[in-house]
């Protein structure tokens, strides 16, 4: 029996229940990492929407966006480029704030890593709240991007991420949303 994309990704991510606070219940991806098939579908699919569209570059959110955005950047024959936690990068940097559940906190990438006017696609696991992915967004616009999309595989719709990016008129591609958070 062939299975949907929905229930492989479903049965490939484990749930942590208080992590990394009493309350939260944690999408942990690692466990679809380490599972070749759903790995492939779950890159495939987020692929599949721009082959033939001509990106220049993956920008993935550190960390599980660097591994998801380099298998996309490969198919895609796209550049990548990392945006980190600041003081993680060792060339000249931009450098956006963003708020987090629990306050603020600054990424960066390299100040060559986009040209201005060059298509990019946004890649994180995760979208929740949205503040990392806006500061992203953000950071890649102050750099002159045009941004195609912002891709993640799991949306926790119910804390309202994926609307504020749809309200700074970026396109967002979910795989599978789990409610509440």
């Amino acid at each position: 029996m062939k299975t949907t994309l929905e229930d492989t990704l479903l049965a490939s991510i484990r749930t942590i229940p208080d992590y990394p606070k009493p309350g939260i219940l944690f999408r942990d991806i690692t466990t679809l990492l380490g599972n070749a098939r759903a790995f492939r579908r779950a890159i495939d699919e987020l692929v599949h929407p721009y082959v033939g569209l001509k990106v220049d570059k993956i920008a993935g959110i550190e960390a599980r966006g660097f591994i998801l955005g380099g298998a996309i950047a490969h198919q895609l024959s796209a550049g990548f480029v990392p945006i980190r936690k600041k003081g993680k990068l060792p060339h000249e940097t931009v450098r956006v704030a963003y708020s987090l559940e629990y306050g603020l906190d600054e990424m960066e990438m390299h100040k060559d890593a986009v040209a201005p006017g060059e298509k990019v696609i946004l890649v994180d696991d995760l979208i929740a709240t949205g503040g990392t992915a806006e500061g992203a967004v953000k950071l890649l616009s102050q750099m002159g991007a045009d941004i195609v999309a912002a891709c993640f595989v799991i949306d926790l719709p119910d804390l309202g991420g994926r609307r504020k990016l749809e309200n700074l008129g970026v396109d967002v591609r979910t795989l599978i949303a789990f409610e509440g958070h």
